[in-house]
């Protein structure tokens, strides 16, 4: 007969536990209506510092899938060498920047090395700092502007899996005779040919040269924003006519393919014995040159991302930690100004841990409305950037159920001192304040 009425008893307890919630809510929600720039301003901080999360994050998640797509289209087996690894942070040191210079023909050594499918050098005209090409590619009147200018053997193509939408690649006759063919990316294309005529087997003009188009490069992986990538904007040629072009040319990059994914180790390791022979470094010297992976430019991305984080977090904290002091100031307010209500409902039955319940989450349905709205401003925020610019953004759910969480932890943690102090308020002298 206990159990039946204890079993009785449960639905009416666990009303009385969403009655309380639900009436708490209530109260939280009325002061926000009763003082709405007084709230908004309590919540601010919370808004600034979940929105700076929201946005920045769904940036960094952009930039992520983008740099992830770029290095996986290098392929998992292609192995580089040049004169100091230019997949790592912070300033070369002089002794590293005076390296000798790696030489093209080094490349036909390593293409006979074991385990090793194919290698080239490649020589590259480019803004280093921007990233862009510094070359002008003219077809009557139209001029397309900073373009990428890169000189390989035919190898590359096999190296970089590279894919045509039509015409072929440069082949190795080509390579032999020096011939003006040129290879151009989709977007020096779209320039070029805006009316889409085929630009395979007609004329450029390259640095005061006319050249052949054989081909035309696809859509390169891992464009950021609007799917822009400034390989897009690029004119390959044979390295034989590159250095006709430009014969002061001598800082070589070697590229080389691995048979097998397995098997790059190994071929780091071949390399590196063939590049100490030929530049005959002695036993006891460090190398006086790089030789790396794609893998390296991952972690040069997670460096990247990790300085980022710690910025966001930052930014972040500060602006939540100056929301929840303002949470709990206006809860100590709120206390003070209804000392007399809390006496009542003391008075009334209300046990301490209701009124504690009560003022706890009012506390916490502020910092989660002001949660709510830093997750859509930042949200927001984080698509425009992406529509207004050449950033890619994607917001993520993990970082919204973060704000989320957060929110509501600021304000049980801010909360709690507020919450307690009316708690322990005395009936008695509650109900005689004025």
């Amino acid at each position: 007969m206990d159990k039946a009425m204890n079993d009785s008893r449960l639905p009416i307890r666990q009303a009385g536990l969403f009655g309380g919630f639900k009436e708490a809510v209530g109260l939280a929600l009325d002061a926000l209506r009763r003082s709405p720039t007084r709230s908004f301003l309590t919540v601010l901080g919370i808004v600034i510092g979940v929105g700076t999360v929201i946005a920045i994050g769904a940036v960094v998640n952009g930039l992520n899938s983008s740099v992830t797509d770029t290095v996986e289209s290098l392929g998992s087996n292609m192995i580089i060498a040049s004169r100091f690894n230019f997949a790592t942070l912070g300033r070369l040191s002089p002794e590293i920047l005076q390296r000798k210079e790696l030489k093209a023909e080094w490349a036909a050594g390593i293409a006979q090395l074991p385990h090793v499918a194919a290698a080239t050098p490649n020589a590259r005209i480019q803004n280093q700092q921007l990233g862009i090409g510094g070359s002008d590619v003219r077809r009557g009147n139209y001029r397309a502007q900073n373009v990428i200018l890169q000189g390989s053997t035919p190898s590359i193509a096999q190296i970089f899996n590279v894919a045509l939408t039509s015409g072929r690649f440069f082949n190795e006759t080509d390579e032999a005779h020096h011939s003006p063919v040129a290879v151009i990316g989709h977007d020096t294309a779209d320039t070029l040919f805006p009316w889409h005529d085929d630009p395979v087997g007609q004329e450029i003009l390259l640095e005061g040269r006319v050249f052949t188009v054989v081909g035309v490069l696809d859509f390169q992986k891992g464009g950021f924003g609007n799917g822009k990538n400034p390989n897009d904007n690029i004119v390959m040629v044979p390295l034989s006519t590159m250095l006709e072009l430009h014969p002061e040319f001598k800082d070589f990059v070697l590229f080389m393919k691995a048979d097998d994914a397995k098997n790059v180790p190994l071929v780091v390791d071949e390399v590196r014995e063939y590049l100490r022979r030929v530049r005959k470094l002695p036993s006891d010297k460090p190398d006086d040159f790089a030789v790396f992976t794609t893998d390296s430019f991952l972690d040069l991305w997670k460096q990247v991302s990790q300085g980022i984080f710690v910025l966001m977090f930052g930014v972040g904290s500060v602006a939540l930690l100056v929301g929840g002091i303002g949470v709990m100031n206006i809860m100590l307010v709120s206390v003070t100004e209804r000392t007399r209500e809390i006496g009542v409902r003391k008075a009334i039955g209300a046990r301490r841990a209701n009124i504690l319940m009560q003022f706890l989450l009012e506390a916490v349905t502020l910092t989660l409305i002001g949660g709510a709205i830093g997750e859509i401003l930042g949200s927001a925020l984080g698509l425009s950037v992406r529509l207004v610019s050449s950033l890619p953004a994607t917001v993520s759910l993990f970082w919204v159920i973060l704000g989320f969480t957060v929110s509501a932890f600021i304000g049980i943690f801010f909360g709690v001192y507020p919450a307690w102090k009316a708690a322990s308020l005395n009936p008695v002298e509650a109900l005689r304040y004025e």
